[in-house]
């Protein structure tokens, strides 16, 4: 079969390799791609050791049966004392598919025993595509970090980031009675392409402080998501903060340069709350498809291109640039 291989930053190989056997096998017929994967491209990740099969938003067929499953990508490990107190999103002990184990860059996939053990494989829900349950995951990250920043009925909710990620922040708060939603973004281009599909109530590309203050009434936002790894997105997220309002620091920031300027006394005046979010549980990615089966997040305008497992190198570049909003790997 082949499969995409990472062996090092910027070497990632079209090769060929066994077929899995025994255990759960799963004929591979979606896995997008992400921003995760094109840092992993240029620069490699501390979990992955190499030659390691990438790719972790995986839907597909289970052999011998024909049932149609999506996969979690964070696998908890269901016994420490975070797991078992609910808080699956931050087990310590968490791994990862594409990461620690082989990814969906594949023809086929063996699922680990650790997935099935903590009812990491979901069933497909009719009528939904393995394109659109290949979206479950990110929108299961999603998920998890506007629960984490109560988004409620009736909010004013700030979105910073208009890739795939803000994409879906956008639909589920207006599933979850978002009053507006804001789209922000540095890059023109790419905004207006979101904009174009996901609709928000105001796209920005500058001067998001001023503009969100100034369609709030000088108010601020209820919710403000960073869905973007940028220190200043962060930082001017405390800034358009209405009192009481909720920030959400989706987007992590690279590991040699996480910090911030904060003004604590915003926090502090105002009663700000400042939440991070991490990944998603198995619950969520359920949870992601059913929202995803209702029709309450549409994602299949969201997939804008389609590529064989050839041109996975192709997807990360498209990701790379900004000139996608999701791109999934049919092998």
């Amino acid at each position: 079969m082949k499969v995409a291989r990472f062996h090092a930053p910027g070497d990632i190989r079209l090769e060929q390799a066994p077929r899995p056997e025994g255990g759960l096998v799963i004929r591979v017929r979606n896995c997008s791609t992400c921003g995760t994967d094109a840092k992993i491209y240029r620069h490699g990740h501390h979990h992955i050791r190499p030659p390691r099969v990438m790719g972790h938003e995986i839907a597909g067929e289970v052999v011998g049966t024909g049932e149609r499953v999506q996969v979690i990508a964070a696998i908890p490990c269901g016994t420490c004392p975070e797991c078992r107190r609910g808080r699956m999103t931050v087990c310590p002990n968490q791994e990862s598919m594409g990461y620690h184990y082989d990814g969906g860059f594949a023809e086929y996939m063996a699922v680990p025993e650790k997935v099935v053990a903590v009812g990491g494989v979901n069933r497909i829900p009719d009528g939904v595509s393995f394109a659109e349950a290949s979206v479950a995951e990110p929108l299961a990250c999603v998920l998890n970090g506007q629960e984490l920043a109560r988004v409620s009925e009736g909010d004013d909710v700030v979105i910073m980031g208009a890739g795939p990620i803000g994409c879906l922040h956008v639909r589920l708060a207006r599933a979850r009675g978002a009053a507006r939603v804001f789209l922000v973004d540095v890059n023109p281009e790419r905004l207006a392409m979101a904009a174009g599909l996901v609709g928000p109530d105001a796209a920005i590309d500058d001067s998001p402080v001023e503009n969100v203050l100034k369609l709030t009434g000088s108010r601020g936002a209820d919710v403000v998501i960073t869905a973007a790894a940028s220190k200043l997105a962060q930082e001017q997220a405390v800034q358009m903060a209405a009192r009481q309002g909720r920030i959400s620091f989706f987007g992590g920031l690279p590991k040699d340069d996480p910090v911030i300027a904060c003004d604590s006394n915003l926090v502090h005046y105002r009663e700000l709350t400042i939440v991070g979010a991490n990944g998603s549980s198995p619950a969520h990615n359920a949870r992601a498809l059913d929202l995803i089966a209702s029709g309450q997040v549409p994602v299949a305008d969201l997939i804008t291109h389609r590529l064989g497992l050839e041109s996975v190198l192709e997807a990360i570049e498209l990701v790379s640039r900004g000139e996608a909003i999701k791109v999934t790997i049919e092998p």
